[in-house]
């Protein structure tokens, strides 16, 4: 039987200790390259889509993300053609992260993959796990809002400006508040 690692337990979406040397490194990377991102607002937008294909596993075309921006890893970062993010969005990557085509996110936004076990013994040891998230195309994500571990947000939705979304949201449906609820 192998022993998996405990970058191979993220990425699997199980139980982890998130201060593991070897995150520790990926998280290094990533923040060195942060720093080179988030000073790149003089820099023309090809130049950042430049930027974004170093660090995320895969930018569509035509890619816009307003500095500053933070994530924990890029590398499970997954944006389609033409997604637009605004100042001061944070991902959290721990597991799979996937934008779709000419989706729009405003200011602040949070996309939150990582999770925490309910059984307080667990945390007590330092663990955590993901859950992936996935946004369809052509969806507007309003300022603020906060979408959390394991959601899917269908094709043409839109998300309120504050609001948390705990649960799938259907495609062509707005959601708003907190916990966000169709309209």
């Amino acid at each position: 039987m192998t022993i998996k690692t405990q970058k191979q337990r993220m990425l699997a979406g199980e139980l982890y200790v998130a201060d593991d040397p070897e995150l520790a490194a990926d998280i290094r990377r990533i923040s060195e390259w942060m720093d080179r991102y988030n000073a790149s607002n003089t820099l023309s937008q090809p130049e950042r889509q430049a930027l974004l294909e170093e660090a995320f596993a895969d930018v569509g075309e035509g890619c816009n993300i307003r500095p500053p921006f933070t994530c924990d890893y890029g590398y499970n970062i997954r944006l389609g053609r033409g997604v637009f993010m605004n100042f001061n969005c944070c991902i959290l990557d721990v597991v799979a992260v996937s934008i779709g085509d000419m989706t729009q996110i405003g200011p602040g936004v949070q996309i939150l993959t990582a999770d925490h076990p309910r059984d307080p013994a667990q945390r007590r040891q330092m663990l955590e796990f993901g859950r992936p998230i996935r946004i369809g195309a052509n969806v507007w994500i309003g300022g603020g809002a906060l979408i959390l571990p394991g959601v899917t947000i269908g094709d043409d939705a839109i998300i309120g400006a504050g609001s948390v979304v705990t649960r799938d949201v259907p495609a062509g449906a707005t959601v708003v508040g907190n916990p966000a609820r169709q309209r």
